[in-house]
């Protein structure tokens, strides 16, 4: 029957599968956002220009709400001097205004004026013209007055207004609008409101065809020049080139891929656009920018899961690691125990038996039985001791220690028991110090031993030498044995780590390297080893003085 392997179970593919997913998922997502990144800049191409032309128009529409209707605030007394500092106003804020006509009106019974009815007569009493020049407005008086359509136009919008509106209410938004406002191609034309007492006034002169009296009011003519007006390119991230067209405008064939979109302009500049126009790579510039954040994020989220399948597949070489040490350590130490308890039994069943045993025989199995039972007992004294070093439940007990004293007796010691084991020391300046003399011959105990186990037959060799570094003592242990290889050095002092080679064999369950340093660090020292294979190693056991 063949004997099934025990071995940890672990499944790597399931990573390698999961890594391949999120690759994929990564690179899928990344196609995808740039590609809805791309689909929202097209989209903002289109919408953004309402934003460009609201900056571009404001001050127009500032213009056309709020400066325009200061002219009703004179309540038709603006004269040629008002008139003057009016327009210069207009001219410093408004560079797309090129030239303003004033009309002061005259309304009463006029027979030269424009008649509307019932001998009502609207005329123009004085007319000037204002331009700027050297950043002032110039003016000058027209005298030819006969023909000015612009004048005629609202004069008959404001004859009917007089004749039709309803005193009894006020007038609406649009009535005003209709009356006393007139926009055409690049010109604005405006008549201050009337009231409706004025209104009223105006009527009862219609009722006294004789008077001599008439009512002032005040017409204006702005001419505007949309070429002047800045364009505020709000969002240049977007529109390469943004250009004013009239609206008939039709632009020569773009180069393939280039965008582009138009928006009209409002009132007095409806028959002119602005022209929007972006190369492909000038747009791809701004998609890759915005992409670059996205992107950004989209990768810390590849590298955390990333991250997350290293930290489980490195918990499962973990898993496997210490399922390892500890499988071979079971077997080792049951190998361990298997061995001496075999050899009790053996020498209690011939203690026990029928036949009669000499004196020496008995003698014999009685030094047998002794010495597999301190084997099994130093066994299980190493073991108790590694778990009370690393639980911390034992104290060190610091005695003044006669180094060359206590070294000696250890390798006179194992010269009894290794014959063939030469042992050499030397010493330098120093000669008593304050320790736990029981851990620090553990300590000897276990480096002298594996220097002997782990040594060729023919040349089991060590040099012990003791020395001082400023208010430390060394110790080093230098051996002649196997050595040790280079990827091996990190692991030799972990716990039921063994060295897969044929000296494994040697009743070794990967505890000595680790109780000894287990034992330094209690004592607040340090053991490093230096070694190279088929030359030997050198364990360096550095302990502070204690005074």
């Amino acid at each position: 029957m063949t004997k099934q392997a025990t071995t940890y179970r672990k499944n790597f593919s399931l990573i390698i599968i999961f890594l391949i997913l999120i690759s994929i998922t990564f690179i899928i997502a990344l196609i995808v956002s740039y590609y809805l990144n791309a689909k929202y800049v097209e989209n903002e191409f289109a919408s953004k220009k309402i934003d460009v032309q609201e900056q571009t128009v404001k001050p127009y529409g500032n213009f056309f709400n709020n400066t325009i209707p200061q002219i009703t605030s004179y309540q038709g007394f603006m004269d040629s001097t008002a008139a003057a500092r009016y327009t210069d106003s207009v001219f410093r804020n408004y560079d797309f205004v090129k030239r303003i006509v004033f009309y002061d009106v005259q309304i009463g019974n006029q027979k030269n004026g424009v008649i509307i009815k019932n001998n009502l007569g609207i005329s123009i009493n004085a007319m000037y013209q204002y331009w700027q020049k050297n950043g002032r407005a110039q003016g000058i008086r027209i005298w030819n007055t006969t023909s000015e359509p612009d004048f005629e136009l609202m004069a008959t919008k404001l004859g009917n207004y007089i004749a039709q509106t309803d005193t009894l209410r006020g007038s609406t938004a649009d009535e005003i609008f209709r009356t006393f406002y007139d926009i055409k191609h690049d010109k604005i034309s405006y008549s201050n409101i009337l009231r409706r007492e004025d209104v009223k006034i105006i009527r009862e002169l219609q009722r006294h065809p004789n008077s001599t009296s008439y009512s002032k009011q005040n017409m204006m003519t702005f001419f505007l020049d949309p070429y002047l007006l800045k364009i505020k390119n709000t969002h240049k991230e977007l529109y390469q080139e943004v250009t004013l067209q009239p609206v008939v405008y039709d632009p020569p064939d773009n180069p393939s891929g280039t965008m582009v979109t138009e928006v009209t302009l409002p009132g007095a500049f409806s028959d002119y656009k602005l022209y929007f126009r972006s190369a492909p790579n000038y747009l791809n510039a701004e998609i890759n920018r915005r992409f670059m954040p996205i992107g950004a994020l989209v990768l810390l989220i590849y590298c955390f899961l990333v991250l997350i399948g290293w930290l489980i597949y490195r918990n499962l070489s973990v898993n496997v690691k210490l399922f390892k040490l500890q499988y071979d350590f079971i077997n080792n130490f049951t190998h361990e125990f298997k061995t001496p308890v075999s050899v009790i039994k053996i020498a209690g069943s011939n203690l026990s038996g029928d036949s009669e045993l000499t004196e020496r025989q008995r003698k014999q199995y009685g030094r047998i039985l002794n010495e597999e039972a301190d084997k099994l007992n130093e066994l299980m004294n190493k073991l108790l001791s590694f778990t009370q070093l690393e639980n911390k439940s034992i104290d060190i007990k610091r005695e003044q220690i006669d180094v060359e004293h206590f070294v000696k007796s250890y390798i006179e010691t194992f010269r009894i028991k290794y014959p063939d084991f030469k042992i050499s020391f030397a010493f330098g300046k120093v000669d008593t110090f304050y320790t736990d003399p029981v851990l620090l011959g553990s300590v000897f105990q276990n480096l002298i031993e594996n220097a002997y186990k782990y040594s060729h037959p023919h040349k089991k060799e060590l040099a012990i030498h003791v020395g001082s570094n400023k208010r430390n003592i060394v110790f080093s242990f230098r051996d002649r044995g196997i050595g040790i290889q280079k990827d091996e050095l990190t692991n030799v002092f972990k716990k039921f780590y063994r060295i897969e080679n044929q000296y494994n064999q040697n009743g070794s369950v990967g505890l000595g390297l680790a109780f000894c340093k287990e034992l330094v660090n209690f004592m607040d020292g340090e053991i490093i080893v230096n070694s190279k294979v088929k030359e030997g190693s050198e364990f360096i056991v550095t302990l502070p003085y204690e005074n």
